[in-house]
């Protein structure tokens, strides 16, 4: 794909766009925005803009589009498949100016906020009003809403209140045109012609930039309890999620995590509270949430009584704020624990529910045929299962090329379960050599075809999703 390198006089443009606050071709600024939290990745913008109006996306969009520069939009830089690596170069459209909430209609429950906020000070913004945002990444201290809506994000409390699809209602955006647009309405249901809403959620920055998001809230729930349970066989603990929820208990968050996963956090984060006796393979962190402590507790009592027929050690009941949170580090410190132990790649596999065992039995069988270790961690309560695949000892051979046969072998294996290849990470740059193991030629023409009608001159994120 061959796109126009940028010049002297491109530049003098940008900069002479009103409502641009910094147009950066300094080394530092590009090698910040060459990378994100997907493996060891770098690929250099030619230039980094910070927009603070729609006016002045507009004019940039318009601008490339003309002259077929490459536009990468990027948030935070959080994401784990390579959806915000400027690969042709090109434009870095960096949204963190982007960081303001617009609107709080507390009367039908909706917040209007721009891309570039965190999604935790989102969180604790709304929560002031006794509102609730539930979808809550591992990255929330840090992960901006917008890169939230266009990954799909999800969270442990997927499983119960759903993703990030399940509370956009409405959307502005500038196409690649330069054309701003509404996709939707700011209603509950909408029957009225294609939901592009819904088509841009999850489209990973490929068909337009979104400049402002109006999402649903919910009342904001007053209790929760948590509770921790190790279980001396991995594959038990993957049973026994299926059969809390064959019991009728829809927890809040129902969270995996294998012995490594925990112990290395453990180390990161130089936590004390846990004990992890030798014979402990998994852990279940198990949260109930709601009105009623009276309710709460009958569920959590019955709760423990299910994970009871399993083979596990003592349930740790986190008594207290400081236990709880202690907990949640750990549970969202695993990524970064298991980052910081070893090159790795992570694959983002979702199945059934009721599926996890055996995809759990498949890593590890896969493992030994390809020599590689692998650290398991996720949501299991909604079948998402993250599978960190560790370089350790393997050759540079083996991992460069081995092991792509092995994640293939996995990959098709997931989808024979019903499942598919990324659950909230997106598809991005790292995995789009394995689309054509959950879509048929049909499939992906037509995804094709809507990418051609959004962005004719496929300027915007060029290079993620499709491998051509």
């Amino acid at each position: 794909m061959a796109f126009k390198k940028i010049t002297a006089a491109d530049i003098t443009y940008f900069k002479a766009i009103e409502g641009i606050t910094g147009v950066f071709t300094d080394s530092e600024t590009l090698d910040i925005c060459a990378g994100d939290e997907t493996e060891d990745l770098h690929y250099l913008p030619e230039v980094v803009i910070q927009p603070e109006t729609v006016a002045a996306i507009s004019k940039i969009m318009a601008y490339c589009n003309n002259e077929h520069i490459p536009v990468t939009p990027r948030g935070a830089g959080t994401g784990l498949s390579g959806g915000a690596l400027p690969v042709f170069g090109g434009v870095v459209l960096d949204m963190k100016r982007f960081n303001k909430v617009l609107n709080l209609d507390k009367r039908n429950l909706q917040v209007t906020v721009e891309p570039g906020m965190i999604t935790q000070e989102l969180q604790d913004y709304v929560k002031e009003a006794g509102l609730f945002y539930p979808p809550d990444p591992a990255s929330k201290g840090s992960c901006f809403i917008g890169g939230n809506v266009s990954e799909n994000s999800g969270g442990p409390r997927a499983v119960k209140y759903g993703v990030v699809k399940d509370y956009v209602l409405n959307l502005e955006m500038v196409l690649p045109s330069g054309e701003v647009i509404w996709t939707g309405a700011n209603v509950l249901k909408n029957a009225t012609g294609y939901n592009l809403t819904q088509l841009i959620v999850g489209s990973e920055g490929t068909l337009g930039i979104i400049t402002k998001i109006v999402l649903r809230l919910i009342p904001a729930v007053k209790h929760d309890m948590l509770m921790l349970v190790p279980f001396r066989k991995a594959v038990e603990a993957c049973e026994a999620v299926n059969a809390i929820f064959m019991a009728g208990f829809t927890p809040s968050a129902m969270e995996f995590m294998e012995r490594d996963a925990l112990e290395w956090s453990m180390k990161y984060t130089h936590a004390t509270g846990v004990a992890l006796p030798d014979d402990i393979e998994a852990h279940l962190l198990i949260e109930v949430d709601g009105n009623d402590m009276d309710v709460l507790y009958k569920d959590m009592e019955a709760i423990a009584g299910i994970v009871q027929q399993f083979d596990i050690d003592e349930v740790l009941f986190a008594d207290t704020h400081e236990q709880k949170q202690m907990l949640w580090t750990l549970r969202r410190k695993v990524g970064e624990a298991v980052k910081s132990n070893s090159i790795y790649k992570e694959e983002d596999t979702v199945v059934p529910r009721a599926e996890l065992p055996e995809l759990l039995s498949i890593i590890k069988r896969l493992g030994k045929e390809y020599g590689f270790q692998s650290v398991c961690y996720g949501h299991a309560g909604d079948g998402n299962l993250h599978v960190n695949i560790v370089k350790g000892d393997m050759s540079d051979d083996d991992w460069n090329n081995k092991l792509t046969e092995g994640i293939r072998k996995l990959f098709t294996e997931v989808v024979r379960l019903g499942g598919t290849i990324s659950g909230e990470h997106g598809i991005g740059l790292v995995q789009k050599g394995y689309m054509d193991i959950a879509f048929n030629n049909t499939q992906l023409k037509l995804m094709k075809a809507i990418k051609r009608i959004f962005d004719p001159a496929g300027i915007l994120n060029p290079g993620k999703i499709f491998a051509d």
